[in-house]
């Protein structure tokens, strides 16, 4: 998966709580990003179910980025920012 568009993805989020359907199912998802920009986390559960994605994404000062997600794949947190919709309750 291309790192410009998980960034772009990621960009658009709103801060604080909204819902997103992934996958047909709604997630309660919040984000926030540190005053500084340097660090992002977020934090998702399926609504009506088990399923959870976390991480904390951190700002390096060589311009890149570290991914960190809370013990599940890079793969499965990448797969839902890029897949996850707005509910249209929160836009």
């Amino acid at each position: 998966m291309d790192d410009d568009d998980f960034e772009a993805a990621l960009s658009a989020l709103p801060e604080g709580y909204s819902e997103r359907i992934y996958q047909g199912r709604r997630y309660g998802v919040s984000f926030r990003r540190s005053d500084d920009g340097r660090r992002s986390n977020l934090f998702a559960r399926d609504l009506a179910g088990t399923d959870i994605v976390s991480f904390n994404l951190y700002r390096l000062g060589s311009g890149g980025a570290s991914l960190k997600p809370c013990e599940m794949s890079v793969e499965k947190v990448r797969e839902f920012v890029l897949g996850f919709r707005s509910s249209g309750s929160d836009d």
